[in-house]
């Protein structure tokens, strides 16, 4: 008799992520460890294999992450693959060591290791939700550099892919923010989020049939925070008004929203340099004769290499150094974060710190 359905749908979505990063790994090293011609013949010795890749995955204690965890620890020793894990405390509660160490300690009961159990200091920088992600990433990065590690998972559901296209939509922030989260993201793509298909309910009923214990983090349901408030009450008005399916839905538009505006950025990034003279400088003439949607792909991505922070870029800016080229009436200078100034000189578009 095999595993529970639920155990079978997660280990299937963490084995294809490893055979993934199990190629990928295999293919680079092969390009890093290929020898010359007659290197062989003169040194008697065979390229080395690299060593095994490392793969850790994230871990709250959820039951999203602790069902993602005992996955990998099956999963990986069946391809060779080690396997580890990270917990992050954020101090933000009452009691976060405590429960850090208690997560760690079932992560090594797991087989896990090696296992980092991290403190961070959350800033307030881009509000609390924000300032978390931002330091919780950056331990991630950082452990997975210490330890040499090919690639952290994440235990993003489908669920989580549907809230997070609603807050783009919310925000207004265009066809990007409705893209959602990437399967494969960061640095040399370093995060791989396996659940983007599988609902909540499918990891909880994996931790429930496996008895792992699970710990409910109460800032998922702390209506301060604008994800809670849509997770216990603007998605099931949703479902209430609109029937059931609307995740599956969210989740369908954030692929095809991800589709559409990877194929812009391409084009963007070839009609960029048709649009600059000899010096460099942005042809206004030529960028309004661009498809809206490309030309301020190109001045979002001239304003970042001024120096705009990415982060703090955002659509009314572009649109404001747009009317540049659209609608030019002798306007001046648009300030832009990072005390980056655009403006139209002489036909051309300059962008650059002020």
């Amino acid at each position: 008799m095999g595993p529970h359905p639920a155990v079978a749908a997660i280990r299937l979505a963490v084995r294809r992520v490893l055979h993934d990063i199990l190629n990928d790994h295999q293919t680079s090293g092969a390009h890093s460890g290929r020898q010359a011609p007659g290197e062989r013949e003169r040194t008697g010795r065979t390229a080395e294999r690299p060593p095994s890749p490392l793969v850790l995955v994230a871990c709250s204690g959820g039951a999203d992450s602790m069902a993602l965890a005992s996955a990998l620890a099956f999963e990986a020793p069946r391809l060779g693959i080690r396997a580890g894990g990270v917990t992050v405390d954020h101090g933000l509660q009452p009691g976060s060591g405590l429960r850090a160490d208690e997560v760690a300690l079932r992560l090594r009961g797991l087989g896990l290791g090696p296992v980092d159990r991290v403190a961070v200091t959350v800033g307030r920088e881009g509000g609390p939700e924000a300032a978390a992600r931002d330091a919780r990433y950056a331990a991630l990065d950082a452990a997975a550099e210490r330890h040499g590690a090919t690639a952290v998972l994440l235990g993003h559901t489908r669920d989580d892919q549907a809230e997070t296209v609603l807050l783009g939509l919310a925000r207004g922030s265009g066809i990007r923010s409705l893209s959602g989260m990437a399967a494969v993201s960061g640095a040399g793509g370093r995060y791989r989020r396996p659940f983007l298909h599988l609902d909540r309910q499918t990891a909880r009923k994996a931790c429930m049939v496996q008895s792992l214990p699970v710990w409910d983090d109460p800032h998922n349901a702390d209506p301060a925070y604008t994800r809670s408030r849509l997770r216990h009450e603007g998605l099931p008005a949703l479902e209430k008004a609109l029937g059931k399916g609307v995740v599956e839905a969210l989740a369908r538009t954030a692929q095809l929203s991800r589709d559409d505006a990877d194929a812009l950025d391409a084009w963007a990034g070839q009609a960029e340099a048709a649009v600059r003279d000899a010096a460099g400088l942005l042809e206004c003439a030529k960028l309004y004769a661009l498809p809206p949607a490309v030309r301020r792909r190109i001045l979002r991505r001239a304003a970042i290499e001024a120096g705009a922070p990415a982060g703090s870029l955002f659509a009314r800016h572009i649109e404001e150094v747009d009317r540049l080229i659209t609608g030019w009436r002798g306007q001046g200078a648009i300030n832009l974060p990072g005390r980056v100034v655009a403006q139209r000189q002489g036909g051309r578009l300059v962008i650059r710190q002020g």
